[in-house]
């Protein structure tokens, strides 16, 4: 996702920050605390949700996975669909490349748009498969939100998550060392929000976003 300049030769005054961590681990608290700031969000959740709207798209996919995916108004059942995908690598596999370059293409497009208005003063970028989608090239500062395992799986199971859904999920994403070493900046949202919304001002204020 070639939307901006790399990090070595930053010339775009509004940077395209991204958020990466764990499943569960607060990204959208961190993306709207940040557009409290004068950010606007991009998120990569709402791009997939609208990806599978698309006929064209919506067809490949039920074509691929079959009707037992849709409901009865014959729309895509996500909950289904990420039965399938994230107990097979292969179908895993076959749904991004079917709905990742749309998604990209209009990841891009939201970031340029949201470049375009005057009182952006930045982007967030939240998406939960950055790095394993590549889409983190289109960042100019990366972020990545810590919060102890144990602490996730609480949080997740008050959302009503099964844990085999959480390490589902796990396994089909890079692990989080990597996703730390990547990170320009690492914020703790184990606390409460005032805290994690400290850590955010100050982040705002070292960068000068």
């Amino acid at each position: 996702m070639a939307v901006a300049n790399p990090k070595s030769e930053i010339r775009n005054p509004k940077w395209v920050i991204g958020l990466v961590g764990g499943i569960g681990s607060g990204k959208s608290l961190v993306a709207r605390l940040l557009a409290e700031h004068g950010g606007r969000i991009v998120s990569g959740d709402e791009a997939g949700h609208e990806a599978l709207r698309q006929p064209e798209i919506r067809q490949k996919v039920v074509t691929r996975f079959g009707p037992g995916i849709l409901d009865e108004a014959g729309e895509i059942v996500r909950r289904k669909l990420a039965a399938i995908v994230f107990a097979n690598v292969q179908a895993r596999k076959d749904l991004e490349a079917i709905v990742f370059p749309w998604i990209e293409r209009k990841l891009e497009q939201e970031i340029a748009e949201a470049k375009s208005v005057p009182a952006v003063r930045f982007v967030i970028v939240d998406a939960a498969v950055m790095l394993e989608a590549g889409w983190d090239h289109g960042c100019d500062r990366l972020v990545y939100i810590n919060v102890p395992r144990e602490i996730r799986l609480q949080r997740l199971a008050e959302r009503a998550w099964e844990l085999s859904q959480i390490e589902a999920r796990e396994k089909a994403q890079r692990p989080l060392e990597e996703k730390a070493s990547r990170a320009d900046a690492i914020i703790d949202n184990s606390g409460d929000r005032a805290e994690t919304a400290r850590q955010v001002e100050a982040l705002v204020q070292k960068w000068r976003l």
